[in-house]
């Protein structure tokens, strides 16, 4: 195994043919670790500015044939971005209000064990160029946290829930296996709609110039949904132009291979309710979504989950993956949990030991919690306390 080191766009550019067969031939079925999302997050969200910096620190494993074994598509972040007192630590691509939602490497599945021993010897030579390292993404039992798992240094945090549907062949097969209270709801969303007078019109956006345009209207929907009062609270992830930018430059770069799908209720020709499905494999992952608020007496967004779920069986889908996140918009399909694993590794040195301890008290006098929250409530609460990070951490708390 040789572990390369990628640490400029010039260097990642020839890599790129590589890391997309690499996908199709280890299994992987989320869009986050995909070359076309970390060279899309770098150029749109990366950040250097004084407070923190990001830089490339990729790892490419490659076998003895010159075959791509594993990416791991590590960034190396610092606070502040110079001078003896910031802090330094390794985390996969994708550190931002919840947009990357399961950041981590990928692998074929019969050089898992060997991969991720290269990866881990290669990042302990190195490990005077950082602090501390932040894994996720790892299969609980899986054969990379297993290896992981080993290190002295490393410290489990938490897991983190998804939750997949495997589909059947039609969807009167999939319905009939529903429990009895997400029947009755689709009945009354579907009876609600035609009682008062109103036809839908459930439409399915691919083409890569239609983007920009469908991708407004769902800001617009995603923005109204995070401000209903008297809910749980759902958190605008699209609220900056920057991140707007980077979900139209993604879904542009993925619907050039088919390989996304924005799913749209419209009423009176108006979008009610959308949600953004990206198809990676045989898997589709549904992303964010949003609604009209003035519409949701008629439940349109399990209107709109429904008829993605018809059209996902229509279209040969395999499996649904509804996200990360435990909430009842996901339990109530009576799918199968899964989770993905994070933890910390702490370099052995003293400086390393001293600087997460720093990192974890700012963290706290910042006001950025993990615990007690799940799915857009601990994005959310991740994003409000980043700002209050950084100054903390500028402060030397």
């Amino acid at each position: 195994m040789r572990v390369q080191h990628i640490d400029s766009l010039e260097e990642l550019a020839p890599v790129a043919t590589q890391w997309d067969r690499l996908v199709e031939r280890s299994g992987y079925t989320l869009p986050f670790s995909t070359f076309a999302w970390c060279s899309s997050w770098w150029h749109h969200l990366a950040r250097n500015k004084a407070s923190v910096q990001d830089r490339l620190s990729i790892r490419a494993v490659w076998d003895d044939r010159g075959e791509l074994a594993a990416v791991a598509p590590f960034i190396l972040t610092q606070r502040p971005a110079t001078g003896p007192l910031r802090v330094r630590w390794l985390q996969f691509l994708g550190p931002d209000p919840g947009i990357t939602e399961v950041p981590g490497m990928v692998c074929l599945p019969e050089m898992e064990r060997q991969a991720s021993s290269a990866l881990l010897a290669d990042l302990q030579e190195h490990a005077s160029a950082w602090d501390w390292i932040r894994w996720s993404g790892l299969k609980p039992g899986g054969i990379a946290a297993e290896v992981i798992g080993e290190h002295p240094k490393l410290q489990w945090s938490r897991d983190v829930p998804a939750y997949l549907l495997q589909l059947p062949c039609t969807w009167d097969e999939f319905r009939g296996r529903l429990p009895r209270n997400i029947k009755e709801s689709l009945r009354k969303c579907y009876n609600s709609l035609q009682r008062d007078g109103h036809a839908f019109e459930f439409v399915v956006t691919e083409r890569p110039e239609e983007m920009t345009d469908v991708l407004g209207h769902f800001f617009h929907l995603h923005s109204a949904r995070a401000n209903v009062p008297g809910t749980v609270h759902h958190a605008d992830i699209f609220d900056s132009s920057v991140r707007r930018e980077f979900l139209v430059d993604i879904s542009e770069t993925f619907a050039k291979r088919r390989a996304v799908r924005v799913f749209g209720v419209k009423i009176g020709g108006h979008y009610v309710a959308m949600r953004i499905g990206f198809i990676v494999g045989d898997t589709l992952y549904l992303y964010y979504s949003g609604y009209d608020p003035a519409w949701s007496k008629y439940s349109v967004m399990t209107t709109a989950v429904a008829e993605s779920i018809k059209w996902a069986i229509a279209a040969g889908v395999r499996t649904i993956n509804l996200s990360t996140g435990n909430d009842v918009s996901k339990t109530r399909w009576r799918p199968t949990e899964i989770s993905y694993r994070e933890a910390i590794q702490i370099s052995p040195s003293i400086r390393a030991h001293a600087a997460h301890a720093l990192y974890q008290s700012a963290r706290t006098a910042a006001g950025v919690l993990d615990s007690g929250l799940s799915g857009n409530g601990q994005k959310a609460a991740k994003w409000r306390g980043g700002k209050r990070l950084s100054v903390a951490l500028s402060a030397g708390h």
